[in-house]
């Protein structure tokens, strides 16, 4: 039996003993009673069973929505809080990228005013909320030059190893198969597959291809890309034609060259012809230019 029949037939005190325990078990059963006790001290001159049951329904439709209605605001709040909350952390953990194209270069100021120039086609990312609570840490892909302010430590983490000062002036460049990190004021720390080394003011800490290369030590006070020029000490072949790539933003094909030719010397970012020719004149070489793409073969 349905719940208005049942109230219906308590109403005309017509429930069978199943059927009253059945009324007890409703939900609704004290609120019924409640309000049936209330009205019982007024007296209709006719009683309308039908009204009755409307109004006890009624009352108690009123009733519960009453009840509830102090959760409608509660839960507009938790929406609201959860709502802030998801934003805050949103953006307290959301990283900042910079990233630089083929033949460009850009310098930036990190939250604690160190600085970095980035070299072409290079990208560093860092959280700026967290820079001012933890330690300073970025990551690195390509080559950049940083200018750090004291302070915390201060990591640069690539995939070849992480560099880590408190404040100094160093350089980072991490290739395919090609890691170096150069020290120009200040001590630098740099850990390379479980090995630490630390860096004094001209020195290097160069691997390619896996291997430890030896470098002489260096009067520089910044890298030569600084000035737009692309230096090399017994570099690859192969690593200066991927940096002069980089710089002009073109293709170079080899014809009959050995690219593991190792090369020093130096070229410019501003004129592509000379730069050509002073990686070609040295190691006698021949180009020729088709669009964007440069053609290198032996005299």
């Amino acid at each position: 039996m349905n719940k208005e029949k049942l109230i219906l037939k308590w109403l005309d005190n017509n429930l069978s003993p199943q059927e009253l325990e059945a009324f007890k078990a409703l939900e609704d059963y004290e609120s019924i009673v409640k309000l049936s006790n209330y009205s019982t001290g007024f007296k209709a001159p006719e009683f309308n069973t039908d009204a009755a049951l409307q109004a006890v329904l009624s009352k108690i439709e009123d009733k519960t929505v009453t009840k509830n209605n102090w959760l409608a605001p509660l839960f507009k709040v938790a929406a609201i809080l959860a709502i802030c909350f998801g934003a805050y952390y949103y953006t307290t953990t959301l990283d900042t990228s910079i990233t630089t194209q083929y033949a460009e270069k850009t310098k930036i100021e990190l939250p604690d005013h160190s600085q970095v120039n980035l070299n072409a086609l290079s990208k560093i990312t860092y959280n700026p909320k967290a820079w001012k609570v933890n330690q300073r840490e970025l990551n690195l892909e390509g080559e950049a030059f940083f200018k750090v302010t004291k302070g915390s430590t201060f990591n640069v983490i690539t995939e070849a190893g992480i560099v880590t000062v408190i404040g100094t002036k160093f350089n980072v460049k991490q290739r395919l198969n090609y890691f170096e990190v150069t020290c120009f004021e200040g001590i630098v720390s740099v850990e390379f597959e479980n090995n630490k080394t630390q860096l004094k003011a001209g020195q290097s800490f160069v691997i390619i291809n896996g291997n430890k290369i030896e470098r002489q030590v260096t009067n520089n006070k910044k890298p030569d890309w600084l000035n737009s020029v692309s230096s090399f000490i017994s570099v690859p072949l192969k690593e200066v034609l991927a940096e002069f790539e980089r710089q002009y933003d073109v293709k170079i094909e080899v014809n009959n060259i050995k690219t593991n030719t190792l090369f020093s010397g130096k070229f410019t970012h501003n004129d592509i012809n000379i730069a050509l020719q002073s990686i070609t004149q040295p190691l006698q070489l021949q180009y020729k230019k088709v669009n964007k793409t440069i053609i290198l073969t032996r005299e």
